[in-house]
């Protein structure tokens, strides 16, 4: 009898491991980066100011830094709404391995941490933990964003569409590198009907 409450303790604590270790793949952003194998010190730079109801809707992933939470999903896109707490309900989804793949999708909050700016907030889509989304470039008319996190880690470039021109493309580069990150790292992300 001792010997099955022991088994049933073990996989007990199996379970609740990978449940953790899922909710560390899951989550957005949190460890320090180097580049170029210099730690970067300056403080990354947000935009002024977001106007969160011109931010929401949806918005289509043009390309991100390699995560392992992400690994396998094209097509990936998210959708942001503004919640009447002042909460952003936030949905992700991709496609698995091809652009026919089956979908894998998770949804999650995301909540103003910068109110003078609305460009600094935390997500999370596994309560209690949240991860740095700050904005740090975004288009005149919200027709682009980029996403990246203090410590340079985690990047997002997302358009409202699913192709992005070319030489905006480039213009957000130039203004990365600019931010200390390394565009090299950039990998694009296939989307249905993109010349990618």
């Amino acid at each position: 009898m001792g010997s099955e409450k022991m088994k049933a303790r073990n996989v007990l604590w199996k379970d609740w491991g990978r449940l953790l270790l899922g909710a560390g793949i899951l989550l957005l952003p949190f460890s320090a980066c180097a580049r170029g194998g210099k730690v970067m010190t300056e403080e990354l730079k947000v935009v002024p100011y977001v106007k969160l109801e011109r931010y929401t809707g949806t918005w289509y992933e043009i390309a991100r830094y390699p995560q392992r939470f992400q690994e396998g999903c094209v097509a990936s896109k998210a959708v942001y709404e503004l919640g009447q707490n002042g909460k952003i309900q936030v949905y992700n989804e991709c496609r698995q391995g091809s652009l026919e793949g089956p979908v894998k999708s998770v949804r999650g909050k995301a909540k103003v941490v910068d109110p003078a700016t609305n460009a600094k907030l935390k997500v999370t889509f596994f309560w209690p933990f949240y991860g740095d989304y700050w904005i740090i470039d975004l288009g005149q008319n919200y027709e682009y964003a980029v996403v990246g996190h203090p410590s340079r880690k985690y990047l997002w470039v997302l358009s409202r569409t699913p192709e992005m021109e070319e030489s905006v493309y480039r213009g957000i580069e130039e203004r990365l590198e600019k931010q200390g990150y390394d565009t090299g790292r950039l990998m694009r992300t296939p989307q249905p009907g993109a010349k990618n």
